[in-house]
């Protein structure tokens, strides 16, 4: 599972922080970025697993989210940590989908985390062999929701109720998704390869 940052704060508390943020209260973005700093980074680096990446992306997390705040486009004050934490996988997703050769990012590693034996060759993106073509094919996927549900359950190891809740399904349409984006993620793969061996990238 990946950690979001700080969960143990109370609700009330990321509610108020957003309210102090927002009415220009000296310290309280600093506040911001102490208290969430960590969590975040930790999850930035499990999803890049490249530090110098995840620095880059810590630091866009937040001048983001500092924006969203000041014009107040958070919905939802009381989860700033679950906003926070989505943010920044999309983020690093949206990074690997501009990435389409991948040739100067680094591998994404995912050995902490078991391969699906369904998964066929998103393998590949579990075990870091062959990322930088893995990733090109992830970024080809023609459905952001599919994006998405492959990075976050394979890559990102978010728990299955925590990505239901993110993108508004039920675990039956959870199933459904993930399936299909496995089977469309093994046929650009499997084309990647075929194009590969003639010659005809």
């Amino acid at each position: 599972m990946t950690p979001k940052p700080q969960p143990e704060a109370p609700p009330e508390r990321e509610a108020e922080l957003v309210d102090r943020i927002r009415a220009g209260e000296a310290g309280a973005e600093d506040e911001l970025v102490r208290r969430f700093s960590r969590g975040l980074s930790i999850i930035l680096r499990r999803a890049t697993a490249d530090a110098a990446l995840a620095e880059d992306l810590h630091q866009e997390t937040f001048r983001i989210a500092l924006a969203k705040i000041r014009a107040g486009e958070v919905r939802e004050p009381s989860k700033l940590a679950g906003y926070l934490a989505s943010l920044a996988r999309n983020l690093s997703i949206e990074h690997f989908r501009r990435r389409t050769m991948g040739g100067a990012s680094a591998e994404i590693d995912g050995r902490d985390h078991p391969p699906s034996p369904a998964a066929g060759p998103l393998e590949l993106l579990l075990k870091g062999e062959e990322a930088a073509l893995a990733r090109r094919v992830l970024s080809e996927l023609g459905s952001e929701r599919d994006r998405q549900v492959l990075f976050r359950f394979y890559v990102a190891e978010d728990e299955k109720r925590e990505i239901c809740a993110d993108l508004g399904l039920t675990a039956l349409q959870f199933n459904r998704v993930l399936h299909r984006a496995r089977q469309r993620f093994r046929e650009l793969y499997e084309r990647a390869i075929d194009r590969g061996r003639t010659g005809t990238e």
